[in-house]
């Protein structure tokens, strides 16, 4: 073997029984080297830090480090082989695997999927082998080895299948509890997206199946691999539609070793606030020309000054004219944020003061300014002047105050828009309102008026579509000095402001310059079911490519008509079929629907839950409310009287399309009523 190639010296003719043991031998070496690289990481004591502080930091960091390099038995420590013809520094052959692994002489065992080197393990062909002779998968049952399938590169009559079996096993593989990651599977249109710069801004339509949340949180995975010391420093946010969902894919980034990523809701972000309100009102309050509206109505609380300042220190008084309080006041209005803009009036007024005393011979030094500044003379100005207010006391103002509102719109609202805004009824005061989900932007949008929010140094935002231009302010702010993976499909748009254009999407994130990518090969939903659920996009997103999948899944759709009293009882045949069957079962249920029919399960002897915004969905067995859908996936989905789901809300088309896509291996629709008319002739 030679001297650069750390693995089993297997001959080309050698027995496929003799190849997998050596494999087998590499796999059981490189876990008892990980193991090895744990312990040493555990043995290491923060005590070699200076001070107490400096302890604990470092300490945090040694747990961090031991907790990325646990070993999972159920996971592959490596999933593909790289045999290079290249002569030059690197192995000769290269394992390639979620995590770095090396032996006590810091050789390579297993290279990190995300290392430049391994990027030939998914982008190298025949057509361009990247000094690659041949490529290995393997495919493991649980954590045992058991097949490996070889594809030639270095000639055009190479031993390459048709199709990869260990990679169509692997995307059919049946799947319970939450998401798993795609790293054995992603393909070159995907491997494009996950190692895109970190300074580019990245927005992927991605089709039902693409794997477009699988692409997003890999890219969150490579980017703080690649830059680990940038991004240690800024973060990285995962921001996803809801808590089932943030459940479902709370695996995938541990399981790549990255433990420290913060993953939270629009309303973790910008506030839990969900008082009901008409969905006319709330889309008007994610309109983009709120942004000016919220902007005039904190400035209106600046007013024009009508008294100088007095300042008396013993027996000497200090003046500042009234004409030279508004000069202070007009240079900084509108030039700064209102928060640093009343703390820089209160030094400007101590610095006229402190001119007045020098003028008098008398030497003030900053201790004497900050006193000035806090004095009250001054903040009896400031307070008249430039009042101290939060966003909750301006929205209730804008909202309760219907000629407040008028100075604040101006032009950009209609009188009936006005009209639309204003309470009828307004709360005493802002401590007693009771805030709105579209409120919450509002509110997050004056407060960075009032304070800048810090910048993270990268968002990744899941079902971007459904999110109103405000909330995409707020996401924004969020990556200002940063940058974002937005992913979303314009098709699954159900909320009233979804959007249909990614580039006004990007435009409100103030990311003009972002690239837009389409994803349309699925690879989890099976064709037969892509290709039903698709018949409504003309209906809902007519713009779009129909989306494709590579998985014919021939028999993989059912669609069944019952009686109106017969329903629960078809609901329940189909339920026990997929329990038959290997996998997580989702019976996806018109919100109204839930109660009923888990009851009726539950007295059939069917163990179940029920999922709900803050659940995590751990049973093989769930009810899922339509609503809660967007985003989640089952090996085996019931879809129980789509014409309710559809005639739920403004747009159950699409709310249709996006729970008919949710099945992996097996959709069966059960109905009473008729379906809606693209889908009727089935």
């Amino acid at each position: 073997m030679p001297a650069n190639r750390l693995a089993p010296d297997i001959q080309e003719d050698a027995d496929p029984g003799d190849v997998l043991a050596a494999e087998r031998q590499h796999l059981a070496v490189s876990r008892a080297a990980l193991r090895t690289m744990r312990e040493h990481a555990r043995s290491l004591s923060a005590n070699a830090a200076g001070d107490w502080v400096s302890q604990q930091i470092l300490q945090a960091l040694l747990d961090e480090r031991v907790e990325a390099l646990a070993d999972h038995p159920d996971a592959p420590l490596f999933f593909g082989r790289l045999d290079r013809s290249a002569g030059d520094d690197l192995p000769g052959t290269i394992y390639v695997g979620r995590r770095h692994i090396h032996d006590d002489r810091s050789r390579p065992l297993v290279i990190d999927w995300r290392a430049p080197v391994s990027r030939a393990f998914y982008q190298a062909s025949p057509a361009q082998p990247m000094d690659i002779t041949r490529r290995r998968r393997f495919g493991y049952h649980g954590g045992t080895l058991t097949a490996f399938e070889d594809e030639r590169l270095d000639s055009a009559d190479g031993d390459a299948p048709a199709a990869s079996r260990i990679l169509t096993e692997e995307i059919e593989r049946p799947r319970t509890g939450p998401m798993r990651d795609i790293v054995a599977t992603i393909q070159p249109d995907q491997d494009d997206i996950v190692r895109a710069d970190l300074g580019l801004t990245v927005c992927v339509q991605g089709a039902p199946g693409t794997g477009k949340t699988a692409v997003g949180l890999h890219r969150a995975a490579y980017l703080l691999f690649t830059h680990r010391e940038k991004l240690a420093r800024s973060g990285v946010m995962i921001v996803g539609p809801n808590r089932a969902f943030l459940s479902y894919i709370s695996s995938v980034l541990p399981a790549l070793g990255e433990i420290k990523v913060e993953q939270t809701t629009i309303a973790g972000l910008v506030g839990e606030h969900a008082a009901p309100e008409d969905p006319a009102v709330a889309a008007l309050k994610g309109d983009p020309r709120m942004a000016r509206v919220l902007a005039r109505a904190l400035w209106l609380h600046v007013t024009k000054p009508t008294e100088g300042v007095l300042y008396t220190r013993g027996a000497s008084r200090f003046r500042v004219a009234d004409h030279e309080v508004r000069e202070i006041v007009a240079s900084l209005r509108g030039t700064t944020r209102y928060g640093p803009g009343r703390a820089a009036l209160a030094q400007r007024l101590a610095h006229a003061v402190l001119v007045r005393m020098e003028q008098r011979g008398e030497s003030p030094d900053d201790r004497v300014q900050d006193a000035v500044a806090r004095s009250k003379p001054v903040k009896q100005v400031l307070d008249a002047v430039w009042p101290k207010v939060t966003p909750e006391q301006v929205l209730f103002r804008l909202l309760s105050d219907a000629e407040f509102l008028e100075r604040a719109a101006k032009s950009d609202l209609e009188p009936a828009e006005r009209e639309l805004l204003t309470w009828a009824k307004p709360p005493r005061s802002h401590k007693s309102a009771k805030w709105t989900a579209a409120d919450a932007a509002l509110l997050d949008e004056l407060a960075d008026l009032i304070e800048r929010t810090p910048s993270i140094g990268h968002v990744v935002v899941d079902e971007a579509q459904d999110l109103s231009p405000m909330q995409l302010r707020a996401l924004g702010r969020r990556c200002r000095t940063g940058s974002a993976t937005v992913l979303g499909d314009l098709a699954q748009g159900t909320t009233p402001w979804s959007t249909r254009s990614w580039q006004a999407v990007l435009t409100h994130l103030g990311r003009d310059s972002g690239e837009v990518t389409e994803l349309t090969l699925g690879f989890r939903v099976p064709r037969e079911v892509l290709d039903f659920a698709a018949r409504l996009l003309p209906e809902v997103a007519p713009e779009l490519a129909v989306p494709r999948s590579l998985r014919p899944g021939a028999g993989s759709l059912s669609v069944r008509r019952a009686a109106a009293d017969a329903l629960p009882a078809a609901v329940e045949t189909a339920v026990r079929e997929a329990l038959a069957r290997e996998g997580s079962i989702g019976v996806i249920v018109p919100d109204a629907a839930v109660a009923a029919l888990s009851a009726a399960l539950g007295a059939a002897g069917l163990e179940h839950g029920v999922l709900g915004p803050d659940s995590t969905g751990d049973h093989r067995l769930l009810v899922v409310p339509a609503t809660l859908a967007k985003g989640l996936e089952y090996d085996h989905v019931i879809v129980m009287e789509p014409a309710d789901i559809v005639a739920a809300e403004p747009r159950g088309l699409a709310r249709l399309y996006v729970v008919l896509t949710r099945a992996v291996t097996t959709l069966t629709v059960v109905h009473a009523h008729e379906l809606p008319a693209a889908l009727a002739d089935r």
